[in-house]
Parts: C-alpha cells; sequence; structure tokens
C-alpha cells in the first residue's frame, strides 16, 4: 500500500503549484491530482493539444495557464512571482527518442536549457518550498550492471539519453551550490490513458489491435524496459514533494519502479491477451538505432528513504489503460 503524504489531508490546500508539461501524459494526471487535493495550479503551456486530457471535460479552467515556453527564462520568472508559487514540478520535455534522434538541437534546448532556466529563475526569484524534476532511467545510458541504482553513473550517449543526464547533473549543481530544494525522480516508461504519443509501444499496440490492425514493432522486439504506470507516478511524485520538509532529501534522485523486466514482444503479447486477439500477430521490422537495449531500475533508495511502495499491478493497470483508449478512440 502506498504511504502518501496525504495522511495530513490538507497538505496540498491552497498551495501554489507549477506543474510545466502539464499538457503531457504525466502532468495532466499530476494536476488533476494536485486540484482534487485543493491545491492552486498553474501550468506553462506552449502548445494546445485539444485531445489533452487537460483540456478533456473541464481540468483546464481549474487551472491557471501561462502561455510561454520553458525555453523562455522570463515567462518562467514572472509566473513564479506573479503566482507566489511554492511547488515546482518540472515535466516539460522532448521525450520521444525518435524525435531526438531526428532532432537533437531541439531536444537539448527543451531538455537541458529549459532546466537551468527553471532552476535559475526560481534562484533568482526565491520563495519556492520544493521543486521535483523528472529525469529518467535513460540517463543513466547503457549499462553493463542491472538494474540501476542511483549510485550508477550518469553515462547517457545518444542525444534524448545525453539530454536527460546533463538534466540530471544540472540540478545536483544548483541543489549543493545555491541549496534549492530539488529532488530528481528517474521512472522507467510511464504508460497509462491519456498517452497521445501513439509512436510508443503501449498506446500503439492497444490502438492497433483496437482496429484490428497487427502492431509494428521497431526492434527485434527483446528490448527490455522498465514500465510504470502513470497514476503509480502521480502518488510517487505527490510523496516525494511531501517529504522534502526533510532538508536531507535535496539534491538527491530517486528511482521510481516496479523492479519487473518486460521485453518488448511480451508487452504486445500481455496486451493481445487482454484483448483476445492473439491472432494479430506483430510486424517486427527489427530497425531500432540509437536505444538502450536493457534497462530496469531497482526502487530500493524509495522504499527506505520514502517509506515508499507502488499500489497498481501490471495485468489490472493495462485492462485500465485499455479501457481508456477504448472509449476515448470510439469518441
Amino acid at each position: 500500500m502506498v504511504i502518501e503524504v496525504m495522511q495530513n489531508l490538507n497538505f496540498w490546500q491552497d498551495r501554489s503549484v507549477l506543474v510545466t508539461g502539464c499538457t503531457g501524459l504525466l502532468g495532466s494526471w499530476l494536476t488533476e491530482a494536485l486540484v482534487e487535493r485543493g491545491a492552486k495550479v498553474v501550468g506553462i503551456v506552449r502548445d494546445g493539444v485539444p485531445q489533452s486530457r487537460l483540456f478533456q471535460g473541464n481540468l483546464a479552467e481549474q487551472i491557471a495557464t501561462v502561455t510561454g515556453s520553458i525555453e523562455d527564462i522570463t515567462v518562467l520568472e514572472r509566473t513564479l512571482s506573479e503566482y507566489e508559487v511554492d511547488t515546482v514540478f518540472h515535466l516539460a520535455a522532448q521525450t520521444i527518442v525518435g524525435v531526438a534522434n531526428r532532432h537533437p538541437l531541439g531536444t537539448f534546448e527543451a531538455n537541458i536549457k529549459g532546466t537551468w532556466n527553471l532552476l535559475e529563475a526560481c534562484r533568482r526569484v526565491g520563495g519556492v518550498s520544493r521543486i521535483v524534476v523528472a529525469s529518467s532511467d535513460k540517463a543513466y545510458g547503457d549499462c553493463l550492471v542491472l538494474p540501476y541504482d542511483e549510485d550508477t553513473p550518469l553515462r547517457g550517449e545518444h542525444p534524448y539519453d545525453v539530454s536527460k543526464s546533463c538534466a540530471d547533473l544540472i540540478c545536483r549543481s544548483y541543489a549543493v551550490s545555491y541549496n534549492l530544494p530539488i529532488c530528481i525522480t528517474r521512472c522507467g516508461n510511464f504508460y497509462g490513458g491519456g498517452d497521445l504519443n501513439f509512436n510508443r509501444l503501449i498506446p500503439d499496440t492497444i490502438r492497433s489491435t483496437l482496429r484490428s490492425q497487427p502492431v509494428t514493432i521497431r526492434s527485434d522486439g527483446s528490448y527490455i524496459r522498465d514500465y510504470f504506470y502513470i497514476k503509480d507516478g502521480v502518488l510517487a511524485y505527490l510523496h516525494l514533494a511531501a517529504m522534502m520538509d526533510d532538508q536531507s532529501l535535496w539534491g538527491e534522485a530517486f528511482n521510481f519502479s516496479n523492479e519487473l523486466q518486460i521485453s518488448v514482444i511480451e508487452m504486445v503479447e500481455k496486451i493481445l491477451h487482454l484483448l483476445q486477439r492473439p491472432d494479430l500477430r506483430p510486424v517486427i521490422l527489427n530497425q531500432a538505432t540509437n536505444e538502450i537495449k536493457h534497462q530496469y531500475l531497482s526502487a530500493a533508495k524509495a522504499r527506505q528513504r520514502l517509506n515508499w511502495q507502488p499500489k497498481y499491478e501490471l495485468t489490472s493497470a493495462l485492462a485500465e489503460t485499455i479501457d481508456w483508449y477504448r472509449a476515448f478512440l470510439k469518441n
């Protein structure tokens, strides 16, 4: 059972919270959770994404939105100052590995410059009591010793991985040099309802199967990933932020994971089984480049230091995810 620091049910009540990347998968779910807990949420929105969960229903109407990008430090400083932000969840990033390979400069601008802009804005404006920065298991790069723990060196080599390694080091620098209240999260591959990046494995597999089309796998199917349900991700972020009154956590990174090793082909087969379509055999292209072949995380530090553990089991979480896409695609 997740021991959420919502034992103090009023922790988020009326707290001013900035969420960068609020239109994304994690951002929209986290925004919804914060609104439910009574926080005053401010979101920075670069592009309007009508199908994002943020704009489905009335969630966007319950938060303040600032138009701009994290590459513009003046936008960040104005937002922090005018909304008297107490807590920052920095989620905005270019998250697609294929896009990073094709367009590395844009990825570096968003993921590296965007991070130092945010931290510098927090340093200059002041008043922020906690900053949670979203990194990735990709920041560790390709390592022979698995699972990754937080002492594993950051050795990204490909554009997306390097962008995350660099951003993590910048966070550590600001925490140590300027005593900024920063924690870094490293999670596996998020999945769940609301992910509109259909070049990702799980949404693509579900959509293709619901349309009676075979899924296309870029790799040879053997690549192993650490898949993490979005609702567990939200609870982990909220829990970590609420724990950050403990200054010994500042500057630390935490892995959050179910600690499962699942190959691409195994994940596809699980989804086909749940959708009762084992007849739809995947098309394996074996064309993946600049991708790490084997990754999974140890969450021992989060369990020990934060008293955290995941709540959701893979099969039931995938079933919930499938239900979301079934309703989404029907509409």
